[in-house]
């Protein structure tokens, strides 16, 4: 496996920085270089060198830059020339999991950090764990996993597609230096390949896909008693499928869902304020634990007045209007409204 310390070496990947932020994830390959907006950097200054040190883009031939079909196409762009020069420094390091994942190619859409760091606190994936994960796409979770439950542990991944796999595949090697040995990557569709699995054996399980409502036998015979099941799901009625089916099983606890929002700030002086754009909704993380078989999973009694799968629209006008009584959607008592009107009774009195 590959060392997260020492000098840079040749196959690796390094990202460059420069003053503004931008950041370059590249491969280090020797005689090889990166093209930035600012010239060339050149992997053989870079490589045999430490993290941390600047190195300085050395200017390209500029009419490399041009389109040499079609020249004239670029006649008004006279950036694309500039973009030859060099004499532009950058920060050189070695990327950070997250950095990786957000630079890495993608064959499907991937789980941002936040969710991905998310999803290793509430499904509590320690090391050691043997974890279940259906849904590879791009490999994101998967590099996570992997590092989560470390090489004492061990990763099975379904994916549905060949083509998937193979991108996961090939980001986890080039992260870690070789495929993982502690993972098992199975292409097919889960409820199949979870059926060749032992009963039992996994301590946490990763859904990330479209219906996991209708995995969810398979999931339940191949988890342990106690073992965390996580759901990544992006829309509401997903996600209200997959609580009502959780719910209905009776083989999990009351179900937790949280989504996470991200915002940055900027700091500069006394101008601090948060970013004019933050990344908003991505998805759901629906969280429930396995029961021991023959016993059900507790649930909360619901309040008789309330009614929360009848539609309305159904009723007669007295019984809907009987219903809307009964609910309370403003539930406050006639004393409580009493003051309430004192109170604004008061207050108008005063204008």
């Amino acid at each position: 496996m590959q060392e997260r310390r020492g000098v840079l070496r040749a196959g690796e990947k390094v990202q460059f920085t420069d003053r503004k932020g931008k950041k370059i994830t590249d491969q280090l390959v020797a005689g090889g270089s990166t093209q930035t907006e600012h010239g060339l950097i050149l992997h053989d200054d870079v490589i045999g060198q430490t993290e941390g040190v600047v190195i300085t883009t050395v200017t390209a031939k500029r009419e490399a830059q041009v389109n040499q079909v079609h020249p004239e196409r670029d006649a008004s762009k006279p950036w694309k020339a500039a973009r030859a020069i060099g004499g532009w420094n950058y920060a050189v390091m070695r990327p950070r999991m997250a950095d990786y994942v957000l630079s890495m190619p993608r064959g499907a859409q991937i789980m941002y950090p936040k969710d991905i760091a998310q999803v290793i606190q509430l499904g509590d994936i320690r090391r050691g764990f043997n974890v279940l994960e259906s849904g590879a796409g791009s490999g994101a979770m998967s590099l996570n996993l992997l590092d989560a439950v470390g090489e004492n542990g061990h990763l099975t991944t379904i994916e549905l597609r060949p083509d998937f796999a193979r991108v996961a595949e090939a980001n986890a090697t080039l992260y870690y230096g070789e495929k993982p040995a502690w993972w098992d990557l199975k292409t097919g569709d889960f409820d199949s390949v979870a059926a060749t699995l032992p009963e039992h054996e996994f301590d946490r399980i990763m859904l990330d896909m479209l219906d996991p409502w209708n995995r969810l036998e398979q999931a339940y015979r191949v988890i342990a008693p106690g073992g965390v099941l996580i759901c990544y799901i992006t829309t509401t009625t997903q996600m209200t499928r997959l609580v009502e089916a959780l719910r209905e099983s009776g083989h999990w606890t009351e179900p937790d869902i949280q989504e996470t929002l991200e915002r940055s700030w900027k700091a500069q002086g006394l101008a601090v304020r948060p970013d004019h754009q933050m990344i908003g909704h991505t998805g759901f993380l629906v969280v429930a634990r396995a029961m021991a078989e023959g016993f059900t999973a507790l649930k909360k009694r619901d309040r008789i007045t309330k009614d929360t799968t009848t539609d309305i629209d159904s009723l007669t006008d007295d019984e809907r209007a009987q219903q809307l009584e009964d609910l309370e959607l403003r539930d406050i008592s006639d004393r409580k409204l009493r003051k309430v009107l004192r109170d604004l009774d008061a207050q108008v009195s005063q204008l």
